[in-house]
């Protein structure tokens, strides 16, 4: 009687323990999905506000408000940080904007560039012109297409006073 007595004891722990064990493993399944939610939603979130800037760099472009190389880089740069399936190959998508970004990359900007001996300077602006001409209205073009590209992605509400 003693041992039957025992047994179901250990049986009553051991099914509850078992069923503490399986509650755990339900929690950390949910805690994992959530997890999964927060990091998409941030990750959604930190595209559109990507997106936000990409669409005001092509505006600028496509206005003439800032040079094509400047642009590119800086279009280039952050499309680099997209995350998930919004992200573009500007290699294959955007050739030219690609080609502008590659010719003008390793060019001294800013006080390097003050620093270079004017003979440099003038090497380095001769070069950026000629394929900023050559290149203008395709970069146009894909910039156009760009901020088509982006507009739809970026999600964030835009709320304004009336």
């Amino acid at each position: 009687m003693n041992v039957t007595l025992l047994a179901i004891a250990g049986g009553i722990i051991i099914l509850g323990l078992g069923s503490y064990a399986g509650y755990l493993l339900l929690q950390v399944k949910k805690q994992t999905e959530l997890q999964k939610q927060h990091q998409a939603l941030a990750i959604e979130k930190r595209n559109a506000n990507i997106f936000d800037n990409v669409n005001t760099l092509c505006l600028a472009g496509i206005q003439g408000q800032c040079d094509l190389s400047e642009i590119s880089i800086r279009v280039y740069n952050i499309m680099d940080f997209v995350q998930g399936d919004e992200r573009v190959d500007f290699e294959a998508e955007y050739p030219a904007t690609s080609e502008l970004y590659h010719v003008v990359k390793d060019m001294a900007r800013g006080e390097e560039r003050q620093n270079l001996p004017k003979r440099e300077r003038m090497k380095q602006n001769l070069t950026r012109q000629k394929a900023e001409s050559r290149l203008n209205e395709s970069i146009i073009e894909e910039l156009k297409q760009l901020q088509k590209k982006v507009k739809p992605l970026n999600n964030q509400i835009n709320i304004q006073m009336i």
